[in-house]
């Protein structure tokens, strides 16, 4: 059954919210590295708008290595779980992946492209946020491989 969203074309915004360490530098990381604008916050929490889905970072303190639960393989590469990204134009992907390079993110999957000349061949990229958190970025050259098996 498809649903009038799915017909459309438009998607309900996400909610997603993720401990961090340290908010200042969730700020940090979230606003100026990656470069999404900045909603309501408090004290110890910061709504950020990830292309019109709502992340809230939330400062609980901790150990930054206690969001990564386990990993998967997938082409090759054990792949951080649980994780969460966006999917990028290849040029946004690029763009990004420069970015972070540019402030010497240590990747725990280099961007390259995954599975190549297979179906869902896409430009994927895997790193932490300062809490420990992973992030995918992936972009496909044809948006219509994403669900492609």
């Amino acid at each position: 059954m498809t649903t009038a969203t799915e017909a459309t074309g438009t998607l309900p915004p996400f909610h997603l919210a993720i401990p961090v360490v340290d908010i200042e530098v969730a700020r940090e990381f979230y606003g100026n590295v990656l470069g999404f604008p900045r909603g309501r916050s408090d004290e110890k929490w910061t709504d950020w708008n990830v292309r019109g889905h709502q992340v809230v970072t939330h400062e609980v303190g901790g150990d930054p290595d206690s969001a990564v639960r386990g990993t998967n393989p997938v082409d090759g590469h054990q792949v951080p779980v649980p994780h969460f990204g966006l999917v990028l134009s290849v040029e946004e992907f690029q763009e990004l992946a420069e970015r972070l390079r540019a402030v010497d993110t240590d990747f725990v999957i280099e961007p390259y492209v995954r599975f190549a000349g297979e179906p869902g061949e896409q430009w994927t990229m895997f790193f932490l946020d300062p809490s420990g958190n992973a992030l995918e970025f992936k972009a496909f050259r044809n948006i219509d491989q994403l669900f492609a098996v």
